[in-house]
């Protein structure tokens, strides 16, 4: 895989570090995780990755992070500024020891900035990096995507490109350098486009009034008779033409103009109440009108194109998505289990036997029970 024999440190902290660390496991690269508890039930993508469990307030492990940062090619912390310097695990010292270390700092405001040492979570960064005002129906409140946004796109995502970047750039320096994510930045830039585009004549009113932001009824989701939904996105006129023969419209109805818009949203919405999904999904299955299920999660693995791909696969009976994009050559994969080499990292811990017992007795180290062989 792309990523092979690439050892990375992950100091655990909520989704957006997890997730990070478990892109890069896909791609093949060696991850362990350090974290104050082995088993934690909150960080659902540790499939792949090794753990231990460090005291970082105590000098000795301290002295075992470093030991693992010297032969580490990535560290990824989550923690507010300051802290890893107050730990004495800071850039400073840890790329001083190794040189070659890249060292990502994955945070809401980045590492400077009035903002930096504040607490906050995705809707925050959502809303300060301008995109969550861009997002919502008409006359409605702005919603936040979950925790999609900033979390996962802007922060996991961007975090993993700039490693990406940093390990292609080192490959012709030598030299590592400190990656500075911030998630409010990264939401802004997954966002470029609907930042750049709003001179274009798609925009111009209100939020939820555009053309692909609510405001047209051709580019919608509508309910069926068995509750579940379809979306449309008949946005060009010949798209628009096959949806309305599909759907018996009137001749005389439009894509544009403000008359259109009510009795349009209102025909559709009759339209597609008189069916099932399943029914709906046959008649448009072989025209391109730009109209598809919305899938379940729960069921999405089982669609047909997705199994022909193999898009997804079923963990601990959830789908799981297949590491994307596809490489021809040197595809990611899921790893099955969360064991990873846990052997292979007490040897890297380089400690004389005395020494491992002590760390254990003490409570400064702890590791799985396979480790301990």
């Amino acid at each position: 895989m792309p990523l092979k024999g690439i050892k990375v440190l992950e100091f655990v902290g909520l989704a957006p570090g997890p997730l990070c660390g478990k892109i890069l496991t896909d791609f093949g690269a060696t991850v362990t995780r350090i974290d104050k508890v082995l088993e934690n039930p909150l960080d659902v993508l540790q499939h792949g990755k090794r753990t231990i469990c460090l005291d970082l307030k105590n000098p000795k492990g301290q002295r075992l992070v470093r030991q693992l940062a010297n032969k580490c090619d990535v560290l990824i912390e989550p923690f507010r500024p300051g802290v890893m310097e107050k730990l004495n695990l800071g850039p400073t010292e840890l790329c001083k020891a190794n040189p070659r270390l890249i060292y990502a700092r994955l945070t809401g405001f980045g590492q400077h900035g009035r903002l930096a040492p504040r607490a906050g979570h995705d809707i925050n960064y959502a809303a300060m990096s301008g995109v969550l005002s861009m997002l919502g129906r008409r006359q409605e409140k702005v919603t936040a995507p979950i925790n999609l946004l900033a979390d996962f796109a802007g922060g996991s995502v961007v975090c993993a490109l700039g490693i990406c970047l940093a390990l292609l750039e080192r490959h012709n320096s030598g030299r590592g350098q400190v990656v500075d994510a911030s998630m409010v930045e990264g939401a802004a830039y997954v966002a470029s486009w609907l930042f750049m585009s709003r001179n274009l004549g798609i925009w111009g009113r209100e939020r939820g009034e555009n053309l692909i932001d609510g405001g047209s009824y051709f580019y919608d989701t509508y309910e069926t008779k068995d509750g579940l939904y379809m979306s449309v996105g008949a946005l060009e006129p010949q798209f628009f033409e096959l949806l309305k023969q599909r759907l018996d419209l009137p001749e005389d109805l439009a894509q544009f103009g403000d008359e259109h818009q009510e009795r349009g949203r209102k025909l559709l919405s009759e339209a597609f109440l008189s069916k099932t999904q399943a029914e709906w999904s046959q008649i448009f299955e072989d025209v391109d009108a730009c109209v598809y299920p919305v899938l379940d999660y729960r069921e999405v693995h089982k669609h047909d194109h997705n199994r022909e791909r193999t898009s997804f696969e079923v963990i601990q009976d959830m789908p799981a998505p297949r590491p994307a994009p596809l490489l021809s050559r040197t595809p990611g994969k899921l790893p099955k289990t969360s064991d990873g080499s846990q052997l292979d990292l007490v040897d890297e811990l380089d400690l004389k036997p005395h020494e491992l017992k002590d760390l254990l007795d003490s409570g400064v180290l702890t590791l799985p029970e396979k480790a301990k062989l």
